[in-house]
């Protein structure tokens, strides 16, 4: 029993499905011949009831084998087995015919009509309801019932059936053959349901676990871009102190060291999922990157009252513009600067090296050398309603500005008013206050 309890509970739920489906086509055969064949012994005298038995048994047999291919059909594991289904077709209707012929001109029984009727409705519901299993479309199983009861009316007359039995008989195969044919392609449409769940199961799966890999490369990419540019110009630098015996050379390395630990920590949030972006860290980050690397850096503008999911959205604007600028660019100067008006947020990040950073970030195109930040950045910021612009901004000026609404109960520091005849400009912030 545990045996066979593990061999079901390791299948799959469309596999548990489908073994149901199949097992319940298998006892069929023996509800057939229960039903029709074996209750002959009790009304037919020998041999008739044993001709029966052994036609309604045959044509059990072929009915079985058939459900069982077919149904293989039906899930795209072999062709249609079209000569055995002209078989069952031709075994239904000669099996049928000659029961009913042998039942009434053959020996007499108690009840040899009765008897003849029975197999005669049998045979035929039976094998319809097989049938059904290789026709596609509501229309088609209709009409095969509807065909093989006016056959079976055309067929009991002439075998000696009266007309109102002929009628009755026709009733009955409607009847028996539509509850058959009903069985057989309701059988069939939850089998295939069944699997296009699990199929859109598995891509749901899937695609969970791409968009996980897009993010874990997105955050990849903006954790070690800087950090990786950072540690490239302070060992550069290093090295330069170094070959000149300046004692400072240590003190860079510390840093490199320093930078490199602190990267495999935020790698580490990446993996587990945890990591985001504070706006303040990343402006002062920014500004001290940077100022480090020899770039005139101005950041101002209020960061404090902003909510938390649009702070994680514009730190990780912040990281990725400091690494454009240090990896695709050749500034000597940089402006950071942020501004709340009209229940929108705005962030600017301009620098004057406008040739390298164009033709290095400017495109969402990942081609060959050439960086996919700002594609990521647009997934960020869409996820809080917001916006990314990237472009030249005149001969010699980079502009990246991101623009997010801010919820309406949410009431950040206020931007100072606008001066007569110009737009609202930014109230410069020494590091010391973006850094507290």
């Amino acid at each position: 029993m545990g045996g066979r309890g593990g061999w079901w509970r390791g299948k799959s739920t469309p596999a548990k499905v489908e073994t149901y489906t199949r097992w319940s086509f298998h006892t069929f055969p023996f509800i057939e011949v229960a039903t029709f064949a074996l209750p002959a012994f009790g009304y037919v005298p020998a041999p008739v009831n044993w001709i029966l038995f052994l036609l309604v048994s045959t044509h059990a047999a072929v009915a079985a084998v058939t459900a069982s291919l077919t149904l293989d059909w039906t899930r795209g594991r072999r062709p249609l087995p079209v000569r055995l289904l002209w078989a069952l077709g031709t075994a239904t209707v000669v099996i049928a015919v000659v029961s009913l012929v042998v039942a009434l001109h053959g020996p007499r029984g108690a009840d040899n009509g009765a008897a003849a009727g029975t197999v005669f409705v049998g045979v035929l519901s039976f094998g319809i309801g097989t049938l059904a299993l290789a026709v596609r479309g509501t229309r088609r199983m209709v009409y095969g019932v509807l065909g093989a009861a006016m056959g079976a009316g055309a067929v009991a007359v002439p075998a000696g059936v009266s007309a109102p039995g002929a009628a009755v008989a026709a009733g009955a195969v409607v009847l028996a053959a539509g509850f058959f044919t009903f069985t057989s392609a309701f059988s069939v449409w939850l089998l295939n349901a069944v699997y296009e769940l699990d199929e859109a199961r598995e891509t749901r799966a899937r695609l969970a676990v791409a968009e996980e890999r897009l993010r874990f490369g997105r955050d990849l990419h903006d954790v070690m871009g800087r950090n990786l540019a950072v540690v490239a110009l302070k060992s550069e630098l290093a090295v330069q102190l170094a070959r000149r015996g300046r004692p400072e050379a240590v003190e860079q390395m510390v840093e490199v060291q320093r930078i490199a630990r602190e990267t495999q920590r935020e790698v580490r949030e990446v993996v587990r999922g945890y990591r985001e972006a504070d706006l303040r860290t990343e402006l002062a980050g920014a500004q001290g990157v940077l100022t480090a690397a020899g770039i005139d850096c101005e950041v101002s503008g209020p960061v404090t009252g902003l909510p938390a999911e649009i702070q994680s959205a514009l730190g990780w604007v912040v990281r990725e513009a400091t690494t454009n600028v240090l990896r695709h660019g050749d500034a000597a100067r940089c402006a950071v600067s942020l501004r709340v008006a009209e229940g929108r947020v705005t962030l600017t990040v301009e620098n004057d090296g406008a040739p390298g950073i164009g033709s290095g970030s400017g495109t969402d195109t990942a081609e060959p050398g050439r960086g996919s930040g700002l594609a990521g950045l647009r997934e960020r910021l869409r996820e809080v309603d917001g916006v990314l612009r990237a472009g030249p901004a005149g001969s010699d000026l980079f502009r990246l500005t991101a623009e997010v609404p801010l919820p309406p109960d949410s009431v950040p520091e206020q931007a100072p008013a606008p001066e007569p005849g110009g737009s609202p400009r930014p109230v410069p912030h020494p590091v010391s206050e973006v850094t507290s």
